[in-house]
């Protein structure tokens, strides 16, 4: 029974993306190994004092630039790119600090680096100086 079934190597490289001083991102470092057809969902987990959150996942396959998947924020309803929505999907939950990937019906042109990042609001602060 599985002997059709062709291994799809999904790569997850450990990124860490500083943001600020106390803003970090973390991947697990492993490669996930899944069959065509599979889900698989790819972790990401985050360090932020920052209460309004903008998430962001990025592909990257062979030597290409980064390619955007989706985005995911705190206020407002975030994008996924039109050649992912029907497979690719993440849900920000800002109490956990975390946002995972979710992949349905695993390709194997999904085989890639997949890329978590955090960026904070870059507004002023409303608090007042004395």
């Amino acid at each position: 029974q599985f002997l059709n079934m062709t291994p799809l190597f999904v790569s997850l490289w450990m990124a860490t993306l500083w943001c600020r001083g106390e803003d970090k991102v973390m991947q697990p470092p492993e490669d996930v190994v899944a069959a065509e057809g599979d889900t698989v969902t790819l972790d990401c987990t985050f360090q932020t004092t920052d209460t309004n959150l903008y998430l962001f996942w990025y592909k990257q396959d062979g030597t290409s630039r980064p390619q955007f998947i989706l985005s995911k924020f705190t206020i407002g309803k975030g994008k996924t790119e039109d050649e992912f929505k029907e497979r690719f999907s993440s849900t920000l939950n800002s109490t956990m600090k975390s946002a995972p990937l979710k992949i349905q019906e695993l390709q194997l042109s999904d085989s890639a680096v997949y890329y978590c990042a955090l960026r904070p609001t870059v507004t002023g602060s409303s608090r007042s100086a004395h």
